[in-house]
């Protein structure tokens, strides 16, 4: 296998490559499953290698899932065999494959002790990830991280010429050190966003890949969308407001409940539910539902905790709005899956948020920090059922020209089919 190899075929004439994916599959991770099955209707067979299993506070709890677990090889934990299986692959590797890796290692960013232990793991992950991929028919792997798979990945190449290409899903800063190796010898590499691509262009200038594009986060418009019409708050009803997010301090969960007790003094019956499990092992929610009970809204608000697919989108065709009121946000795949579905949103202007929502056009958005003004724009959709109707009809609209799964499956097969010359 030479560096830079293309993605084999499978017997039946497919492409056939891989994902590599952290802890797969969570909670969050429905993305990456919708994204693998558009692959699959573009000729693209996808294998499934993670790191390691996920918690079981944050394993997925979807349809799906049952079958992802099934088709999943995991890297960790080694074991005896394991072990054998990454030191045969770097014996095989031979001089060439060693001298390579040597001079990775050497340019690489690993601080302190701590830092060169991480990538010596990462050497024995990358010999098993190569091995396996091997046998398996794999020539290119797909990373949807940025962080310890993508040297994973890495020094997979180094070793014995796998290809690989990565997205990237947050800010670079989020992914710890070593990005200009791990982007250097990728083969190609997606951003969600044309904000996040500045920032990675001038953070990394001369270290891309040949080819970078921009494709967000999917959704499956086939799956979220509304089986009847959307039906707008009129007098009488309660307003009802849905969000759905990983319940920490960065979602601003707590501007959602402060929004509530001033949409009260506005005047606005409304009832906010709230889906998805706390990654701070609970405190953040206790600290939400003291909130509540101190501003008298105890009543009005209910979190759900996780939910499935099936559960997340019967949510979203009952409510009236859906609320996102992040601190910081790279693009908002719970935004897009409620746009999907016909529902007028109302988000921060956080991060990403902007290429996804157009002010007054399919959504409303509103500065981060900010709840009182975050209460008022949720009272001009539960008051204005004309304003509702028009944002409703456009949001899908939006989704389906440019935020759908089939955006980032097609850059990934526009990759791996067509090298960089």
């Amino acid at each position: 296998m030479n560096v830079g190899s293309q993605a084999s075929r499978g017997p039946g004439g497919e492409l056939r490559i891989a994902y590599l994916i952290p802890e797969f599959p969570g909670q969050t991770h429905a993305f990456f499953w919708r994204e693998r099955r558009r692959l699959e209707r573009l000729g693209v067979r996808v294998d499934l290698f993670t790191t390691r299993q996920p918690p079981p506070s944050v394993r997925a709890r979807h349809d799906w899932a049952e079958a992802a677990e099934a088709s999943t090889a995991h890297l960790v934990p080694l074991g005896w065999i394991g072990a054998i299986e990454s030191v045969t692959e770097i014996l095989r590797a031979g001089p060439r494959g060693w001298g390579r890796v040597a001079r990775c290692l050497w340019q690489s960013e690993a601080p302190g002790l701590k830092g060169r232990a991480r990538l010596a793991a990462a050497l024995l992950l990358g010999a098993r990830l190569s091995a396996r991929s091997r046998r398996q028919g794999v020539a290119h792997v797909h990373v949807h991280s940025c962080a310890d798979a993508a040297n994973v990945a890495l020094l997979a190449n180094r070793l014995s010429g796998l290809g690989y290409s990565l997205t990237l899903h947050n800010p670079l800063d989020c992914y710890g050190p070593n990005q200009p190796q791990k982007w250097k010898h990728a083969r190609f590499a997606i951003v969600i966003t044309r904000k996040i691509l500045a920032e990675v262009e001038e953070e990394l200038e001369g270290m891309l890949p040949p080819r970078v594009f921009v494709a967000p986060m999917g959704v499956d418009e086939e799956a979220f969308c509304r089986v009847e019409s959307y039906e707008p708050c009129r007098g009488g009803d309660r307003f009802r407001i849905f969000s759905c997010s990983r319940i920490n301090p960065g979602k601003a969960i707590d501007d959602l409940v402060r929004a509530m007790a001033r949409l009260e003094e506005l005047g606005v019956d409304a009832e906010l539910r709230v889906a998805g499990a706390d990654d701070v092992g609970g405190s953040y929610r206790d600290e939400l539902l003291a909130l509540a009970a101190e501003l008298g809204v105890s009543d009005r608000v209910h979190l759900l905790g996780s939910l499935s697919e099936h559960e997340v989108l019967a949510e979203l065709r009952a409510a009236h709005a859906f609320g996102r009121a992040s601190h910081a946000e790279p693009l908002g795949i719970a935004i897009a899956e409620a746009m999907a579905v016909e529902l007028p949103v109302v988000a921060t202007a956080a991060g990403g948020v902007p290429e996804l929502v157009t002010d007054g056009v399919d959504g409303l958005l509103v500065p981060p920090r900010a709840p009182e003004a975050f209460a008022e724009a949720l009272a001009r959709i539960a008051r204005d059922p004309e304003l509702a109707e028009r944002l409703s009809a456009r949001s899908r609209k939006t989704i389906l020209e440019s935020f759908h799964s089939g955006v980032s499956a097609s850059a990934i097969h526009e990759g791996i089919r067509r090298p960089a010359r």
